[in-house]
């Protein structure tokens, strides 16, 4: 059968490129029904990348977040119309010490194969998961994203001495916002600071025990361990700020992507013996432990919902380049392309 695939082919262009699939008995066949617009995803749409890069990915479907109904699954394991999660991390062996989101040989959709952006998805079994029910599809598209937040506290915790009982978040945007909200349910018993630049961004931020501008920070303000969700230009500062108002020994976990190089104070990492541990993406078994939390707490999935941006039916390239030019001028909330069967 053939199958439609939206690639882009260089920055702003779109194209349709049809592919062959053939259906076989180790791989199921998904229909994408909600797909969620990553930072990502704009990065290669603006051709903010670097050009050496682009000339090597690009043509390539975007969209690594998302949704969709099963369509095929020759082992019986899913049920035709079953809602499922896709997860984008596709790798292709194991490593009993290596996760699957950091080894090297391991492929990403819409960085290194073709994303979600196609009528049907074709992939092996255990790269979706069933949702909850009665989800928001909405909130359900951008799993992916919460699921990186999810691994990244995951790692914090294990790398984290037990004293929590304050931490802090920097970052007001999307990753600040998911983040911290898992914070608070995965360790309720520790107050949560959030601290972030714009007034009207912290104002969503109703679960935390504070927030904070960055501008105003007394010198006595101190606490436990901190998360980094920042990124880009701004990471340094915020870097440089959680450095000077942690405690000794505590451990700070980056999350924020800068294409630049970030200067950090080295001095001060050695002084009050800080760890630092960076995270990126995730897998199989994150995606699973995010939805047995939602499923544990569905207010999660309510608070999430405060992060829903604009919703855009797309049908055809032109609907898919609006969704994306849209996207480009949103203050905060995720983008979500809704297909139009």
């Amino acid at each position: 059968m053939l199958n439609t695939v939206y690639q882009l082919k260089r920055p702003r262009q779109f194209e349709v490129v049809f592919k062959q699939l053939e259906l076989d008995t180790s791989r199921i066949l998904v229909r994408p029904t909600y797909l969620s617009i990553c930072n990502a995803d704009q990065r290669y749409y603006q051709g903010s990348r670097p050009e050496e890069i682009l000339n090597v990915k690009l043509p390539m479907a975007l969209i690594h977040e998302g949704i969709g109904k099963v369509v095929y699954d020759p082992a019986g394991n899913f049920q035709t119309g079953d809602e499922v999660v896709m997860i984008p991390n596709l790798p292709v062996e194991e490593d009993g010490i290596i996760a699957e989101n950091y080894l090297r040989s391991s492929r990403f959709r819409a960085s290194g194969a073709d994303g979600f952006l196609q009528e049907y998805v074709q992939t092996v079994p255990d790269r979706v998961l069933l949702l909850p029910e009665n989800i928001n599809p909405a909130v359900a598209a951008f799993t992916e994203l919460v699921s990186v937040g999810y691994h990244a506290l995951q790692r914090f915790f294990a790398a984290s001495h037990s004293r929590m009982d304050e931490a802090a978040v920097w970052g007001d945007g999307n990753l600040g916002y998911i983040t911290a909200l898992l914070l608070h349910y995965m360790r309720p018993d520790t107050r949560l600071y959030v601290l972030g630049v714009h007034e009207e961004k912290l104002s969503y931020f109703t679960f935390a025990d504070e927030v904070l501008l960055t501008t105003e920070l007394k010198d006595d303000f101190t606490f436990d361990h901190a998360l980094e969700c920042v990124g880009g230009s701004a990471a340094q500062s915020a870097i440089s700020q959680i450095i000077s108002h942690i405690r000794p020994e505590g451990t700070i976990g980056l999350l924020g992507v800068s294409e630049e190089p970030v200067p950090v104070d080295t001095r001060m990492v050695l002084e009050k013996g800080l760890r630092v541990i960076g995270s990126s993406r995730s897998g199989r078994a994150d995606f699973a432990g995010l939805l047995d939390l939602y499923r544990k707490h569905p207010q999660i999935v309510s608070y999430l919902e405060n992060i829903v941006g604009e919703e855009f039916r797309v049908r055809d390239i032109r609907d898919i380049r609006g969704a994306f030019e849209a996207d480009i001028h949103k203050l905060m909330g995720k983008t979500v392309m809704i297909w139009d069967e």
